[in-house]
């Protein structure tokens, strides 16, 4: 908008930003945001906090608030910035939403997972009561910074769980998706999602997974932002795994128990005739090549009766259960008996 551009170039009051970033993300990149600030004669703040699923409160919400306050920002024309992983985006957004009612946020994902997931949409919340993300809202960023140059320096194991999230678009809504994680889920673990020039063979696979994986998850949400539609197919992997992830915390990650509820439903779908026993080996195999996780000892059968009963809760009484029904197609069901559930459990702790 000029108008806006010539009021934050051209107005005398200088430009003044408010940053929260995750304290780990500030040991490694936190020079450079100061040095950015610094260099375009930005007033600004930077708060570094330890924003983990532990730490994920509307306490930590309140601090920033508190912060907010004291340094005094414009509630239209001086977005609060993020910078960190998906739990950074996530307590960040609750706070800008609460803000006097709307203040605007700027997303700048710092970790796979975060880029491919917590990027895309409109939510964000802090856990409750042992709850995931129990309370929160709807308020999209003004905009979100994808840079991929962060992932370079996030741990193996946190790659692979980002891969989860990528892995459940592909699943979904996205044959080809899967064939790229299945032909370079080893090299874009290797390479940290770095595009090289001089990767032969390899095409630029991490821009195009992580451009399907975005868009698939774009077609998916914009028409459905506030989640009027409860049948989501987004939703594939995120009925068990909110109960197990908290109960286990902090042994697996998000993309984690993610998976591990993918693994388990790929075999209800078997289980239901929905997909052949080809089709389960290709994605477990394809799982184990992204050196996700197919099962966890604390995904017992009691913890995934109760899941369920969560799930009819707070989804209209269905349990709205995605299902792949072949590579890269899915449909959403709500028949299916506890017995075929039991089944494929068996099956899956067997194997």
């Amino acid at each position: 908008d000029p108008q806006q551009l010539e009021l934050a170039t051209g107005g005398k009051r200088k430009l003044r930003r408010f940053i929260v970033i995750d304290e780990v993300v500030d040991e490694l990149y936190g020079s450079k945001v100061r040095e950015y600030f610094e260099e375009n004669n930005v007033q600004h703040k930077i708060l570094a906090l330890p924003t983990t699923e532990e730490t994920k409160s509307m306490d930590l919400v309140l601090n920033i608030l508190q912060e907010v306050q004291n340094f005094s920002i414009d509630r239209r024309t001086e977005p609060i910035i993020a910078i960190g992983g998906g739990v950074c985006l996530d307590i960040v957004g609750l706070a800008a939403s609460l803000y006097r009612r709307r203040t605007p946020y700027i997303r700048v994902p710092t970790t796979l997972l975060s880029y491919v997931d917590a990027s895309v949409g409109a939510k964000n919340g802090v856990n409750f009561l042992q709850c995931k993300n129990k309370l929160g809202g709807y308020t999209p960023p003004v905009a979100s910074f994808l840079d991929r140059s962060f992932i370079q320096s996030i741990p193996r194991r946190h790659i692979s769980n980002g891969l989860g999230e990528i892995l459940k678009m592909a699943l979904m809504k996205h044959k080809g998706l899967f064939d790229l994680l299945k032909s370079h889920g080893k090299y874009l673990l290797d390479t940290k999602f770095q595009s090289y020039s001089g990767s032969a063979g390899h095409g630029d696979a991490a821009l195009q997974t992580t451009r399907i994986a975005i868009e698939t998850m774009l077609e998916e949400l914009a028409p459905n932002l506030w989640e009027d539609d409860l049948d989501r197919l987004v939703d594939f992997g995120h009925l068990i795994s909110p109960e197990l992830e908290m109960r286990v915390l902090p042994s697996l990650m998000h993309g984690e128990a993610v998976n591990i509820d993918m693994a388990f439903m790929t075999y209800v779908a078997h289980a239901r005739g929905l997909i052949t026993a080809e089709e389960r080996e290709q994605i477990i195999q394809c799982m184990r090549g992204l050196e996700l996780p197919v099962w966890h000892g604390g995904c017992n059968w009691a913890l995934i009766q109760r899941a369920l009963i969560e799930r009819l809760k707070h989804s209209g009484g269905q349990t709205r259960m995605p299902l792949p029904t072949g590579l890269g197609v899915a449909e959403i069901f709500n028949d299916t008996t506890e017995e075929t559930l039991e089944r494929a459990y068996k099956l899956w702790v067997r194997d």
